[in-house]
């Protein structure tokens, strides 16, 4: 009887695993200052078309600098297919074995088995880099043995969760409105010898600001400037003073060692077009990694196959999408022969 219940256990495990895997896409390159390190993205916002940039951000790390891509999509659990902000992620256990985490989620709640490879790799000290909605990336319950990341989390030893004691700062507000104001991110003057803003040029993005306060101990990379239009060079919204767009920090962990954190407000699949934004990216990864001696003004930005972002917002994703159709180099990202769901009509807290 034993035996048979011992059997029944490992059989489980093992079809869980087994699923995880195919709900998870791995790219790796041949040759590059990143060959040996190992890069773990998770993509699981509602809004922003995380499941669009991240892959595409991994391709061009994994193909032209080395680096193994692990990328992991919120999915839903019967279909397997990419469902946008779905609270279920298959395959974290990948962060054992990571040099990086980049993160883009937004108000999640992962069943326990998958939230444990991320607090794990956070006690360890792992580098994170943050995207956009990562400052509010979970919203757990009181009761719940991780409510200490949720973003409002009111106690004193982890004030205001995961987004302000890892990232540097929790969910403060819009600071600019979606699809009407744009941002310009201007490099702070004293941070422009930063490894991560090395051939970074003109940064500008299509998401509207946040508003953001970081930790006193953050390095301030670039001001998000809202612009009042959808083009680099619309006017300076009125009223709208620069806020930070980008910085850098470290966190210490459970066991005392010190994590690199980069974090920026911006990431959505169209910010990801511009090329000194998405070289700002790609540089980070370079950073957080240890390979800031690796980073050159001229490192290849270029993208890897087909990219063609979807126009974010609330809802608005493309439907019947599993992650093994963004496989491979030459897969589109993302599938433009596939439906876009409805957007979902939601109110913008402004500040």
């Amino acid at each position: 009887m034993r035996y048979r219940k011992s059997l029944v256990v490992l059989l489980t495990v093992c079809s869980w695993s087994a699923s995880a895997f195919g709900q998870s896409v791995i790219y790796e390159g041949d040759a590059g200052a990143g060959k040996g390190k190992h890069i773990v993205f998770l993509a699981g916002d509602h809004e922003y078309r995380s499941e669009e940039s991240l892959p595409a951000l991994a391709r061009i790390l994994a193909k032209h600098h080395g680096f193994k891509c692990t990328v992991l999509f919120s999915v839903d659990p019967d279909s397997g297919e990419i469902v946008p902000g779905s609270s279920f992620m298959p395959g974290t256990e990948a962060l054992n074995s990571a040099d990086l985490m980049v993160i883009f989620l937004r108000f999640q709640d992962f069943p326990k088995q998958q939230m444990i490879p991320i607090v794990h790799y956070l006690e360890r000290g792992g580098p994170v880099v943050g995207l956009r909605t990562s400052t509010h990336a979970f919203r757990i319950p009181e009761d719940s043995e991780f409510a200490r990341f949720d973003y409002r989390y009111k106690g004193e030893e982890f004030k205001d969760g995961f987004g302000r004691q890892i990232l540097g700062e929790t969910w403060a507000g819009h600071y600019g409105k979606n699809h009407e104001m744009s941002t310009r991110l201007d490099i702070v003057p004293e941070s422009q010898d930063h490894p991560i803003l090395q051939g970074v040029r003109e940064p500008w993005v299509q998401s509207g600001g946040y508003w953001t306060e970081p930790m006193a101990d953050s390095k301030i990379l670039a001001l998000a400037q809202p612009l009042d239009g959808m083009t680099p060079d619309s006017a300076t919204a009125p009223e709208k003073d620069p806020c930070p767009g980008a910085w850098v920090r470290e966190y210490e962990s459970a066991n005392g060692r010190r994590g690199r954190v980069f974090t920026s407000t911006y990431g959505a699949s169209e910010d990801i077009l511009n090329e000194g934004y998405r070289r700002m990216l790609m540089n980070a990864c370079f950073w957080a990694s240890g390979l800031e001696n690796q980073i050159k003004p001229d490192l290849k930005a270029d993208f890897v196959g087909p990219y063609h972002p979807t126009t974010f917002r609330n809802g608005g994703h493309r439907q019947q999408v599993k992650p093994s159709d963004l496989s491979g180099w030459e897969s589109p990202i993302m599938p433009t022969d596939r439906p876009i769901a409805p957007p979902k009509q939601r109110r913008n807290k402004k500040k």
